[in-house]
């Protein structure tokens, strides 16, 4: 799909032109969001730049000469996002190409930060005079979308903190999936974090004629190397509580384990004396004792009560 915004009198807005003028829409506008573009979208948009569009595998290439370059369609820039499905988060490449009259992007998935950018375009509440500063704000949306996600996760350590540190039988295996969903959360972000920090650096050398968007990206360095810090601080929080929760199943399970050892305890003597007696030689004095079976059964259970007695006063139970 091909969404066409132009700037009106430094206001962007969201363009539906019919059918039969795409063409010269596409042509004239600010920006060309190619999200999920079908072979004839990606052939029209060939066409119109006179270059062929990067191909999903080329997107997602890690290397920055692949990330970040010039040539003669203009600077590219291929960043990360952060998706959500499915109550998990993941990371979509969207791919930019920046020229003097337009910005134009290339993403595969449905991504929050361009939904509400689109949304506030619907508003009137996008504020742009040019495709460079327009790409600097969708940076700028980008990092205050991780920011609120960085909130989010830190809401959920806290209940996750209290499940395992305060409540009384709680459901520590659960807790455990829920570290490490928060783990992988917080990973994705402070990824999508180190990947904005290289973005905006590349950019800031194509925006020196622009002081004023230079200052902008200046300012969300400084948002993103505290973002980042904060990412060191969840990061520290979900291994600390993880080591918790792994603490509280491990005295658990030595609890069971201490238990079944004094039970084995207390009733070995018992069965020694019951294996001696039930021993088969002809001559045994206590066989023919009147109160010899009363008198077995009554030092099986002595023998049971004395380490029981003896634990109990040292304090082991």
């Amino acid at each position: 799909m091909l969404r066409l915004f132009n700037i009106d009198k430094g206001r962007l807005k969201e363009q539906a032109p019919p059918k039969d003028q795409l063409k010269l829409a596409v042509a004239k506008a600010s920006w060309i969001d190619a999200h999920d573009p079908s072979d004839h979208e990606r052939a029209q948009l060939q066409a119109f730049l006179r270059t062929t569009l990067p191909e999903s595998d080329d997107v997602e290439e890690i290397e920055s000469s692949a990330r970040y370059f010039t040539d003669n369609t203009g600077v590219h820039v291929r960043s990360l996002f952060l998706a959500q499905s499915e109550g998990r988060h993941s990371t979509a490449t969207v791919a930019f190409i920046l020229q003097n009259d337009r910005l134009i992007t290339l993403r595969e998935g449905a991504l929050a930060d361009f939904r509400l950018l689109r949304m506030r375009a619907r508003r009137g509440q996008v504020e742009a005079h040019s495709p460079q500063e327009l790409l600097v704000i969708i940076f700028e949306q980008k990092v205050e979308n991780l920011a609120d996600a960085l909130e989010d996760i830190h809401r959920k350590l806290e209940d996750v903190s209290y499940l395992v540190l305060e409540e009384i039988d709680s459901d520590l295996e659960n807790a455990i999936d829920q570290l490490a969903k928060l783990e992988d959360s917080n990973g994705k972000i402070r990824l999508c974090l180190m990947d904005t920090q290289r973005s905006i650096s590349f950019l800031q050398r194509h925006l020196r004629h622009h002081p004023e968007l230079q200052e902008t990206a200046r300012e969300i360095m400084r948002d993103v190397e505290t973002l980042m810090s904060h990412t060191t601080f969840l990061f520290d929080k979900i291994n600390f509580l993880m080591d918790s929760t792994q603490g509280f199943i491990n005295i658990a399970q030595n609890k069971i384990i201490k238990i079944f050892s004094i039970a084995a305890v207390v009733f070995l003597p018992p069965t020694l004396v019951a294996s001696i007696y039930g021993m088969n030689f002809q001559y045994m004095p206590e066989l023919n004792l009147q109160l010899g079976y009363p008198g077995a059964l009554g030092l099986m259970l002595l023998a049971g009560i004395s380490p029981y007695w003896f634990f109990k006063r040292k304090g082991w139970l």
